[in-house]
């Protein structure tokens, strides 16, 4: 019976004498989205908004026809002088040739009337003619030359009435709406084309009646991307509504944006802080904060040993994304903003994504 026990261990010996030893794990360096904390001014209020172009253009055509093409999409970057769309051609082409044919017919009675006033001209000297006839041929060459000027004149207007077969980009800038496809019969005037200005960008919010006594034109604005916090920059409100929406009963005003940041591209979702008078603050999006139970905590970056540690923080109410520090952080200090849950104490990081230096 041992015998047999002995046998039956002995292929799980072997077995496990040919296993190779398991290999210690790498340790995994994970890349991270982080900012440096900062002192930032008290905000008294805070509004969301939307990133709009402060400058748009309606594209038409100046004739009417049939749109055979559209060269251009919503979102697309387009140049001064770029052919955007254009209309069936055909019988504008037509017309442009029959008013070059009505020139050249022009010019070449214009010519025999100069020719027949020369020699009769030479006629008169030597008394061979009568000087009627040379009154009369004067006339003829006149009017003959009045003939070319105005077919002239028709060929010009035909160039440029096919000119407004082609729809062109008046300036550089971004299409934020097209109002027609290929196929449709585009009566004169009727838009086709929204053309935006990409350098001349507002943020556009909505403030209740309660705040907007408190807001004037000049008013200065501290302005954040939600998707780029660390991308702040400063506004200034350029425009308010004369009167309150009917249905919100909010007020719409427009805040200057001035060389925003890539973060700022059009239709961007950004939060107005209005600055109070004077006293800073720490604030951090609300994405850096882990929550456990009633304590709350963000990871503490050590640029040097790239390295995150996890630190207790006490912290204010939460308004738009955005969370005041009231203990536990100082300025200067840099904290991971996303993916904080996932996170492990003196777990490698390396620094990517956007970030404020």
């Amino acid at each position: 019976m041992r015998h047999l026990a002995s046998i039956m261990l002995l292929p799980l010996l072997v077995s496990a004498c040919g296993q190779a030893p398991e290999q210690p794990e790498t340790a995994v360096v994970r890349p991270i989205l982080s900012l440096v904390v900062e002192a930032r001014p008290v905000s008294s209020s805070t509004f969301v908004g939307t990133v709009e172009p402060r400058v748009t253009t309606s594209l038409a055509f100046r004739t009417s026809g049939t749109l055979v093409s559209r060269e251009v999409e919503v979102g697309a970057r387009v140049l001064k002088d770029e052919v955007l769309a254009t209309l069936d051609s055909t019988t504008l082409q037509l017309a442009l040739r029959n008013a070059q044919a009505n020139l050249a017919s022009a010019q070449a009675q214009a010519a025999n009337a100069a020719s027949s006033q020369t020699r009769l001209e030479s006629l008169v000297e030597t008394n061979n003619a009568a000087q009627a006839d040379l009154d009369q041929s004067r006339q003829q060459t006149q009017a003959a030359e009045a003939g070319v000027v105005q077919a002239q004149a028709a060929v010009s207007q035909a160039e440029e009435q096919l000119s407004y077969a082609r729809l062109t980009a008046p300036s550089d800038g971004v299409v934020t709406d097209v109002g027609a496809e290929p196929g449709e019969v585009i009566a004169a005037g009727t838009p086709v084309l929204t053309l935006a200005d990409p350098n001349q960008r507002d943020l556009v919010i909505d403030v209740p009646g309660d705040f907007v006594d408190g807001i004037a034109v000049g008013t200065i604005f501290d302005v954040m991307p939600q998707l780029d916090p660390a991308a702040a920059i400063a506004g200034s409100v350029r425009e308010i509504a004369p009167q309150a929406d009917p249905v919100t009963r909010t007020w719409r005003v427009h805040i200057a944006l001035d060389s925003p940041p890539a973060s700022f591209w059009l239709g961007t979702t950004a939060t107005a802080s209005l600055k109070a008078s004077d006293g800073t603050a720490l604030s951090v999006p609300q994405s850096s904060i882990r929550y456990d139970g009633d304590e709350t905590a963000v990871w503490v970056i050590d640029e040097a040993a790239q390295t995150v540690s996890l630190r207790p923080v006490k912290i204010g109410e939460a308004l738009n994304g955005l969370v005041p520090v009231e203990d536990g952080l100082k300025a200067g200090e840099r904290i991971a903003v996303a993916g904080v849950n996932s996170l492990t104490e003196g777990q490698k990081v390396r620094l990517g994504g956007k970030e404020q230096q």
